[in-house]
């Protein structure tokens, strides 16, 4: 255990004994002492903090005060009531303080208590709980601005989160600081009753059992009594005050004395009006006259020599401006912050900006918030953070999707219109505008308002325009998505199963296979459509099988197959599916094709045989896709990866599986059979 957390615990314990077991008076003055020092740490403290949270475990501390000046009022009591007698620190402040007399001692001491229990107690009470009702109302507000911050790039995802996690600390602190207040209040009161029951109990033991006169046992338990009770009180006043100025606080940028310099004494017509209206005042009225006209001139001349100073302030300032502007000329032109380019930005025209303006109503910020989401949860992979911004140079209702600085698609939206796409079965028309939906390249049509309900009953597909933009969002993301893949992504997914899989991450990286070689068979995964959220399954076969091959391509193969589950649930979700398969021979020329080098291997196949390939693959392709079905390659494993490559630059979407990846729950059914003549 660390030193500060031992003292802390014999802080509670030694606070709890205090209860128990009597003390001599010297003991108790040192305890006294020490609780007047712990009531200045915490003023002071509160007083200096810049802001609130400086502070977050003050709430604690409260409670841990409150109880050890309690126990300092039961040992107190005990020494008043048996011995007539409480230590030097407390006769010394009923002498003192109340100048030997025990009825000025009363005094002082019930207005120091309705002082602190009907003023800053009170007070302090109330702006805790108005601040804790307040910060919990605002908190879907911060988030939302900071998921704003995020999105728009003006903040990056550290900085995020650790403003969330202060969001959360603020409602914390002040939902604390709420109910702590009510400890500060009860102490005022408990402070009152003891006073009282000293005072009653000592005269009556001071007459009954000591034999004292009226006069001395009221005069001798009265002074020990009201010094008992500023002793307490002095340091719980000072305690009230840090806890009104903690919750009160509402700059972060300085502590309470410099803003109340800068707020207070900063205009020199205030100290001019100020001095000159004393001065008025000492004049017309029967008032020490040269003490008002005196304070009145001193705050005159103040503000004299403060338009003096705020003068050259002001030249020195222009002076330094033109120096920096001259600098600014001079300097070289700093152009690394231009070459950085952002994985994703969404470009828009102005007449989309309402549709990202939260304070125009519009929702794009939230849903593009929802795509990482989305991603992140269906096929497990980080997406960089989406910019927004807009451009003048499109057209206002265009919009440009960017990958890594290059425009890979763009669309355009018609406001107070929906984009109606018929499924297929509909027969009906309905009136709109020709149009082809942006994400899937399908017919489409934009309606009005007033077509919408008829256009939904027919069994058309309806959606609005921030609607259009995120799913066209997302599928572009989905398309782009292994290239976006960073190591620095991959090197988070590992520390993330590294927390509960030590031993597998310790066993892979670097042991058997590099972070840049794990991102090569993610990468290759999420070209095809693969989710990668089964981490465990992907690392520990890639355990597995990284001894004997380190061959990423067939690392994959490998991968691919322990995710059959995953993978027929993605792409075989039918109780029947329907099939293309590939001719043994051709599965056989394939092979005889593949040239193995020291980089990996790659496939050679003559041109024309190429062409063989395409013209009775797409026949085959042809003929699924005209039943509105999904066209899916069924090859031996050996053979899949050779024929997607081969495949990919003329049909990219075309699904590619094997036998080993089929789960074998699922049903398939061949429907033609390419060859080559």
């Amino acid at each position: 255990m660390k030193p500060s957390n031992i003292l802390v615990g014999l802080f509670v314990i030694g606070a709890v004994i205090l209860l128990i077991v009597p003390i001599p008076g010297e003991l108790l003055n040192v305890f006294i002492i020490f609780n007047i020092a712990i009531a200045l740490f915490v003023l002071f403290n509160a007083l200096y903090t810049t802001e609130a949270l400086e502070m977050s475990t003050f709430p604690t501390m409260l409670l841990f005060a409150t109880v050890y000046r309690l126990s300092l009022n039961v040992a107190s009591t005990k020494l008043i009531l048996t011995y007539g007698e409480a230590g030097q620190v407390i006769r010394v402040f009923g002498e003192f303080v109340a100048g030997g007399n025990f009825i000025v001692g009363i005094i002082v001491f019930i207005v120091l208590i309705i002082v602190q229990f009907m003023v800053i107690t009170k007070g302090a009470e109330r702006v805790a709980e108005v601040s804790a009702r307040f910060t919990l109302d605002a908190m879907p507000g911060k988030q939302m601005a900071i998921d704003a911050d995020l999105n728009a790039g003006l903040i990056d995802d550290q900085e995020a989160k650790t403003r969330r996690q202060k969001i959360q600390q603020e409602a914390s602190f002040y939902g604390a600081m709420d109910g702590a207040s009510k400890f500060v209040k009860g102490d005022a009161i408990a402070g009152i009753l003891i006073t009282f029951i000293n005072i009653i109990g000592g005269i009556g033991i001071g007459i009954m059992m000591n034999g004292s006169s009226f006069n001395e046992a009221l005069n001798n338990y009265t002074i020990l009594t009201v010094g008992d009770g500023l002793v307490s009180q002095i340091p719980a006043l000072m305690i009230s005050l840090a806890t009104g100025i903690l919750v009160t606080k509402a700059s972060k940028d300085a502590n309470v004395g410099e803003e109340i310099q800068k707020q207070l004494f900063s205009m020199p017509r205030v100290f001019m009006l100020t001095g000159g209206i004393l001065i008025l005042l000492g004049i017309l009225l029967p008032l020490p006259k040269i003490l008002m006209m005196g304070v009145g001139s001193l705050i005159l001349f103040a503000g004299y020599r403060m338009i003096r100073e705020l003068k050259v302030q002001s030249v020195e300032e222009e002076i330094t401006e033109d120096d920096t502007d001259v600098e600014e000329i001079r300097r070289p032109e700093n152009v690394v912050s231009l070459i950085n380019v952002d994985p994703i930005v969404l470009e828009f025209g102005y007449g989309i900006i309402p549709l990202a303006d939260v304070n125009q109503g519009g929702d794009l910020l939230d849903r593009v918030v929802m795509i990482r989401r989305q991603i992140a949860l269906e096929l497990g992979a980080i997406v960089p953070v989406i910019r927004l911004r807009d451009n003048i140079q499109l057209n206002p209702n265009e919009y440009s999707i960017n990958i890594k600085g290059v425009e890979v698609s763009k669309g355009e939206i018609m406001f107070d219109h929906y984009m109606a796409m018929n499924p297929g079965y509909i027969e009906e028309e309905v009136d709109g505008i020709q149009t082809v939906e942006p994400a899937f390249g399908l017919p489409a049509l934009w309606i009005s308002e007033s077509q919408r309900e008829r256009a939904e009953a027919l069994g058309f597909t309806v959606v609005d325009p921030p609607s259009l933009i995120a799913t066209h969002l997302t599928e572009i993301i989905k398309r782009n998505l292994d290239e976006l893949l960073t190591r620095e992504d991959v090197q988070t997914l590992i520390n993330t199963v590294k927390e509960k899989h030590p031993t597998l991450v310790e066993e892979l990286v670097p042991k058997l296979l590099s972070v840049g070689e794990i991102q090569k068979v993610l990468m290759n995964l999420l070209n095809e459509g693969i989710s990668i959220r089964d981490l465990v399954t992907i690392f520990e076969t890639l355990a597995d099988y990284g001894a004997s091959n380190r061959d990423v391509d067939i690392l994959t193969e490998y991968v691919r197959q322990k995710l059959k589950r995953n993978i027929s649930k993605t792409f075989l979700d039918n109780p029947k599916n329907n099939v293309i398969t590939l001719d043994p021979g051709l599965e056989q020329r394939i092979m005889d094709s593949v040239k193995q080098t020291e980089q990996g291997s790659y496939l050679a196949i003559d041109p024309l045989t190429t062409q063989k390939i395409y013209d009775g693959l797409k026949r085959e392709v042809a003929k699924v896709t005209s039943t509105g079905q999904q066209p899916i390659v069924l090859s031996s494993p050996i053979v899949r990866l050779y024929f997607k490559r081969l495949t990919e630059n003329i049909l990219p979407d075309l699904i590619v599986l094997s036998y080993n990846e089929l789960d074998s729950s699922v049903e398939v059914q061949a429907v033609g059979m390419v060859k080559i003549a």
